[in-house]
């Protein structure tokens, strides 16, 4: 059983941590960590006379490392792949059995399974893809995802990488493309989003210029709740249409 961890805002020294993973790592040493360290896996945070500081997610990562060693035999540079793509907000993949490839990290279960007002929530901005990652999370090819762009429809972030949003967007549009929906017909839909988000400023925007701490709070809440009301009248006369024809 592995020792409790201290709170999220709690440094550990190496001799700390090394006594919170030897239960679980009996062969683990203060060298194994430094040689982790040197690699690039792992970086404590550094006091002014130099003694390393582990925080809990160090440890965590310290953890997830010595165990893809220990049961998968993973190499540091397969690992080094996997922890990339974690700090991305990947999900580590599952264990390769002996005579299994490695798999590769996914996106999180979590994200395919939002709500569509929930694509932004601050827990999945972390979320970074590649376009060889977006194409495989969302199961669409190249051309697919060439066309959602073309159409306005889907845009990299700032940092030129794919979000939460954009995988969301991307799976819905090759979902739709099965039934033959193909992203020039959703160029409406585009418009009709813009017009709502053209409608929705100008109601929290006296919001947003109040001068009190919990404004931009306030403004957010409003647009999140504002957003899910025109959802629901969306499918409820989309379904009634098609009810009636």
């Amino acid at each position: 059983m592995s020792a409790s961890l201290p709170s999220a805002s709690a440094r550990m020294s190496i001799g700390e941590v090394l006594g919170r993973l030897r239960s679980d790592f009996p062969d683990v040493s203060i060298s194994k960590i430094r040689y982790l360290e040197s690699e690039g896996l792992v970086e404590p945070e550094r006091t002014a006379a130099g003694y390393r500081k582990f925080s809990r997610n160090d440890v965590e990562r310290l953890r997830y490392i010595l165990t893809a060693q220990k049961e998968n035999y993973y190499p540091l540079k397969v690992i080094r792949d996997h922890l990339d793509a974690m700090d991305r907000g990947l999900e580590p993949p599952p264990a390769a059995g002996p005579d299994e490839a490695v798999a590769r990290p996914r996106a999180p279960r979590v994200v395919l399974a939002l709500d569509p007002s929930d694509a932004g929530r601050a827990d999945h901005a972390a979320l970074r893809l590649s376009r060889a990652e977006l194409c495989e999370s969302a199961s669409v090819d190249e051309s697919l995802l060439d066309q959602l762009e073309s159409f306005g429809l889907l845009r990299t972030a700032a940092g030129g990488h794919y979000d939460a949003t954009a995988l969301l967007i991307a799976t819905t549009a090759g979902e739709l493309a099965a039934y033959g929906v193909e992203p020039r017909h959703l160029r409406s839909v585009q418009t009709s989003a813009n017009r709502e988000i053209d409608l929705f400023q100008q109601v929290v925007a006296p919001m947003r210029r109040q001068r009190d701490a919990g404004a931009q709070a306030r403004a957010d809440e409003t647009a999140r709740e504002l957003a899910t009301l025109v959802l629901r009248l969306h499918t409820t006369l989309v379904r009634a249409g098609l009810g009636r024809g």
